[in-house]
């Protein structure tokens, strides 16, 4: 059975090769001995009762075996705004859309005509 990931509402299945790995991780997590509920659902459970381990705690755990997670956040974020208008990275993760513009400008991004809004709707209303 494929794992599942929650970034947001649904669940989205995660995919070859990925999926194996993070099986593997899950069957033999070096961490439970401190997590507080043992069978928890977290891929990186925490200490406290269904909380994940603090997010400065990996960053500093990834910086250690030599992820620069500052550096490979800020090329995600670069790499969506190629893929994406920078309103919608920027509703997305919670970034001012001034702040995602100057970084899609910076990275090349040609979103420059997208129309922000309901696109939902139809022309006439």
């Amino acid at each position: 059975m494929a794992p599942w990931q929650r970034l947001g509402e649904p669940a989205s299945p995660v995919s070859e090769p990925a999926a194996s790995l993070l099986l593997d991780y899950i069957a033999d997590r070096d961490n439970m001995n401190t997590a507080t509920n043992q069978a928890s659902p977290w891929l990186f459970p925490g200490r406290g009762a269904g909380q994940p381990f603090r997010s400065d705690h990996l960053s500093a755990l990834l910086n250690e075996i030599g992820v620069p997670v500052a550096a490979a956040r800020d090329a995600a974020i670069r790499q969506q705004l190629l893929e994406m208008p920078a309103s919608v990275v920027a509703d997305a993760l919670g970034y001012h859309d001034k702040t995602t513009t100057r970084l899609r400008n910076e990275s090349g991004g040609t979103w420059s005509r997208y129309a922000p809004g309901d696109h939902a709707r139809s022309p006439a209303g």
